[in-house]
């Protein structure tokens, strides 16, 4: 079966002094070198939605999907010229409740408060030919969450983004990958295309649309482990 490799990012950038765990912060220099190496290799770097076709096994190429948890202020600054550059688009997942602010849901823990692009910013990550894709209204733990709350967390963050830019939203990705049948059958029944997990591997045609794997690409991912992860089983084997 076709492989897409799907790439989980959250911050690029350096990490702030004192932050505790470093390695959610890609350098900008590492994560360039990083969309250079794909577009090097062949690679046709696609948001989610993009790169569908190819998951539906309806068209062939060489794509990897580029993918930023959570919706950070660096997102826009530090990624979005360096994709720009390359010609690849990427989704960002966006907790909608939480836009303007910042990652209340584990800034406590990773001593540091890292700000999350406001509506204004959202639109111009859009109108630069990136794609919003959903993360939840207040990033919860959603197995934990009622009926109504998950209706509320799932579909609600899609109605927000939806009118934030003026066009469906298709994709979602579970806060902290917290997942069970219940939390999946309420992304399925909202209507999404496809939903990322944080379970660590490369995405295969015919995988099911609701539990996509990753690759987690970290600080600590030099260029010889960016290839292992990209190009062998490296990944699958640790999923």
């Amino acid at each position: 079966m076709p492989i897409i490799p799907i790439l989980m990012y959250h911050n690029i950038g350096t990490p702030p002094q004192g932050a505790k765990l470093r390695n959610l912060y890609v350098r900008i220099g590492a994560f360039a070198r990083q969309m250079f190496m794909l577009r090097l290799l062949g690679y046709k770097g696609l948001s989610m939605s993009a790169a569908m076709p190819y998951l539906r096994g309806e068209k062939q190429g060489r794509v990897a999907v580029i993918t930023f948890d959570d919706g950070y202020v660096d997102t826009l600054e530090q990624a979005l010229p360096i994709l720009q550059k390359n010609g690849f688009s990427a989704t960002c997942y966006v907790i909608s409740r939480r836009t303007g602010q910042y990652n209340d849901w584990d800034a406590a823990s990773l001593n540091v408060r890292k700000p999350l692009m406001n509506d204004e910013q959202m639109r111009a990550w859009h109108a630069a030919g990136m794609e919003v894709g959903a993360h939840s209204r207040t990033h919860p733990h959603l197995p934990s969450c009622s009926d109504a709350e998950l209706q509320d967390e799932i579909a609600g963050s899609k109605a927000d983004l939806e009118a934030l830019i003026g066009e469906p939203v298709t994709q979602f990705c579970y806060p902290y990958g917290d997942l069970d049948e219940r939390v999946v059958a309420a992304v399925r029944q909202t209507g999404f295309d496809a939903a990322t997990t944080t379970q660590r591997g490369r995405a295969r045609v015919g995988d099911d649309f609701m539990l996509l794997r990753r690759i987690l690409v970290s600080g600590n991912t030099m260029p010889h482990l960016f290839l292992l992860k990209l190009l062998s089983a490296y990944e699958d084997k640790r999923g």
